[in-house]
């Protein structure tokens, strides 16, 4: 099995996206999986022009030669490919919707009435890998990701695939604070079950449910985790105030 992650948070290998995303690719090859990983803010990815040239003059081949190429290889012979976006504006990123949209040149264009009684795409000739889905954000509760819950289930239709797990931890900013002794102990702990979640997804074919309910749970009482990001940013205010203070200063 082949399992292939992209990451489609600007800050790439410094961010939180990739911490959970290495945890679960590290219990996925030690359970025997094959994986490879892609920063989409290393590659320079343009956005679809919507001119269907893929479909009608160069099938299967988008007109628009950059960083995408190598990403569209990596994806068609992946077994599972993995999304891993922040949760932006209740969205992915901008990197990942646009790596998204420039998937259309391997789906095909015909239409086929689905057994969900909607319309869909007609399946394609080229295999399409399933699909994971890892997502952290700022909010602390996990009701926050209900756009990608139904987003990424739309998107394994259109494509044919199946959603073969999601993972979302609210609450994400403690990745950033993970060396802090009182934080450290409960990030290893969940970082840990998304390693086991790795495994099991390779040996099992899913997550198991023992292991979705924990990986669910709330990692810190929400007011504690409120009060302590409003206490971080007035700290960050204050700095950027007194560095802009210090500024004037020196220029008068």
């Amino acid at each position: 099995m082949k399992i292939v992650a992209f990451n489609g948070s600007p800050r790439g290998r410094k961010s939180n996206t990739d911490a959970i995303a290495s945890a679960f690719l590290e219990g996925a090859q030690e359970a025997g999986a094959q994986t490879q990983s892609f920063f989409l803010a290393e590659h320079k990815i343009k956005h679809c022009l919507g001119c269907l040239h893929c479909w009608l003059k160069t099938p299967g081949k988008c007109v628009q030669k950059d960083g995408m190429e190598p990403l569209l290889d990596a994806f068609i012979h992946a077994d599972i490919a993995i999304m891993a976006s922040p949760l932006y504006v209740d969205n992915v990123s901008g990197l990942m919707k646009n790596f998204i949209d420039r998937l259309i040149p391997y789906m095909n264009p015909h239409f086929v009435m689905t057994e969900s009684g909607e319309t869909g795409h007609e399946k394609s000739a080229t295999p399409h890998p399933d699909f994971i889905v890892i997502s952290n954000c700022g909010y602390p509760e996990q009701s926050q990701f209900q756009v990608l819950r139904l987003l990424f289930r739309r998107i394994a239709r259109n494509m044919n695939a199946r959603l073969v797990a999601e993972i979302y931890r609210g609450s994400g900013g403690i990745f950033g604070a993970r060396e802090h002794p009182m934080i450290k102990p409960i990030v290893e702990e969940y970082l840990a079950l998304v390693k086991q979640a790795g495994g099991q997804v390779v040996r099992e074919g899913k997550i198991l449910d023992a292991t979705n309910q924990a990986l669910e749970q709330q990692l810190i009482p929400t007011e504690i985790y409120i009060q302590q990001v409003n206490m971080m940013w007035d700290k960050l205010m204050d700095r950027g105030r007194q560095a802009k203070a210090e500024k004037q200063q020196t220029t008068e």
